[in-house]
């Protein structure tokens, strides 16, 4: 019936004519892939196709679809989308926004199809695994080969399949593994994490120690860095409720401190003088919020997850606000919680973390650099330092150096994505973020400040 209609097509602006969205019953934008269906669905429908991923439902797999519950399940919901039609052949292969044939309609396939797609057996036959590539370019990757041989699971395998995220108790259960899971395509690889493998033994570490010459290097770093806590105050008196411009106002006010701290640590750099002013603007405009939410994680950690936290608690949110809350930000809010528990199960040190924050602002990759060639140099300098340094530090966690680096696409993933969420879901985000990652951390916290230690001994 509808052969010949465009993959999307906008309703009538009539609002007798309004129509809802045959997944969740939320307010149509159109015709999406075959259906009649709202920009939520619309998106997840894509997102689920296009990075082939793989749900499990925790339930009867006939959880309720509806507004305020079709992220509870996204089993259940790629399930409905496939039963009302949703056609996977309309979906772009590089995934841009269009369809990638205007006059495919909607399609009724087999429950043995669907199982098929359910539990990714069509992702497995239909194209070959992509592999690690030699150069450091390549935006495609699998976490089943061979970033290391070590086994080290990719952040995007390893976030929830079923993704529960309940935004109305503030609380985001990450309940089970993707299976098959290849790193979606927008995911930003690290210059040199590829392309030097067999060099840098990432692969197979090799027997040996410059331990003497690195270190200088690590503690330059270090001397950079103001590790001293942030100034912004963040204590608000018992029984105060904090609205949500004035969260939107701290979280301002945090990042306006933290970028002028980035600046600072650019002009104290050991290799400052070896690039121009215009390149480092340069870096600095590409990467101010991966350095961000970097020390947010660790050197920051204790006032993030601890008095930022304290005040996230005393916002509530209206029912608009939760009932609006976007795609975009629940996907960066799970990426952001699995990267604070992959942080506190590493515990990383100030030096590692300062080695880390100049390999991730080093990225030669970016536009409208002139000095690429000497960047690329800088990079592989603190690559190696860092490696050499964490070798010898924990000669017993010969896993950790890999585990560390693949922590920074994940950063830059999530910095990418956060922009796509609207300003004024900021604040619910934050609180959503602080008060799971809090939670998780009274829950099984034994020692001191979760990220932040110093590399005294092994």
């Amino acid at each position: 019936m509808l052969e010949g209609m465009k993959e999307e097509s906008p309703l009538d602006d009539d609002p007798a004519d309004q129509r809802t969205c045959l997944i969740c019953g939320d307010r149509a934008t159109g015709l999406h892939y075959g259906i009649i269906s709202c920009e939520g669905c619309k998106g997840f429908f894509k997102r689920s196709i296009c990075n082939k991923r793989v749900y499990r439902c925790s339930r009867d797999k006939n959880c309720e679809m509806s507004r305020k519950q079709r992220n509870r399940c996204q089993y259940c919901r790629l399930l409905k989308c496939l039963q009302m039609g949703m056609n996977r052949k309309a979906i772009r292969e590089d995934g841009m926004p269009g369809g990638r044939n205007k006059s495919i309609g909607p399609v009724q396939i087999t429950e043995e199809e669907i199982e098929r797609i359910m539990s990714g057996q069509e992702f497995k036959e239909e194209a070959p695994e992509h592999t690690w590539g030699n150069n450091g370019d390549s935006d495609h990757s699998s976490p089943s080969n061979g970033a290391s041989e070590g086994n080290q699971p990719s952040p995007a395998s390893t976030l929830s399949s079923n993704r529960s995220v309940e935004i109305n108790g503030y609380t985001a259960a990450l309940r089970d593994q993707y299976i098959n899971t290849s790193m979606s395509t927008h995911y930003q690889l690290l210059p040199h994490l590829f392309g030097y493998t067999a060099q840098s033994g990432l692969l197979a570490p090799q027997p040996r120690s410059v331990f003497p010459q690195s270190h200088p290097l690590v503690l330059q770093l270090v001397a950079a860095e103001d590790l001293a806590p942030l100034a912004t105050p963040m204590l608000i008196e018992d029984g105060y409720k904090v609205t949500q411009v004035e969260l939107f106002a701290l979280l301002c006010r945090l990042a306006d401190e933290l970028l002028f701290r980035q600046i600072s640590w650019i002009k104290k750099l050991p290799f400052f003088c070896e690039l121009s002013i215009e390149d480092y603007t340069c870096l600095l405009s590409s990467t101010w919020q991966e350095l961000i939410l970097l020390s947010c994680l660790t050197i920051y950690s204790a006032q993030i997850f601890g008095d930022l936290a304290d005040v996230t608690a005393k916002y509530t949110p209206s029912d608009d606000e939760l009932q609006g809350f976007s795609e975009d930000g629940m996907e960066v809010m799970e990426r952001l919680i699995y990267l604070f528990r992959k942080f506190h199960q590493l515990k990383i040190s100030n030096e590692e973390y300062a080695c880390m924050k100049a390999i991730n602002f080093l990225n030669q990759d970016i536009r409208g650099l002139s000095s690429i060639s000497q960047l690329e140099q800088l990079n592989k300098r603190y690559w190696y330092v860092c490696q050499d340094y964490i070798e010898y530090k924990y000669p017993h966690q010969p896993k950790r150096f890999p585990e560390i680096m693949m922590c920074l696409p994940e950063i830059r993933c999530i910095a990418g994505k956060l922009v796509n969420v609207p300003l004024e879901q900021l604040p619910l985000l934050f609180k959503a973020v602080l008060h799971s990652c809090k939670s998780s951390l009274t829950s099984y916290r034994t020692g001191p400040s979760p990220c932040v230690t110093t590399s005294s001994g092994n």
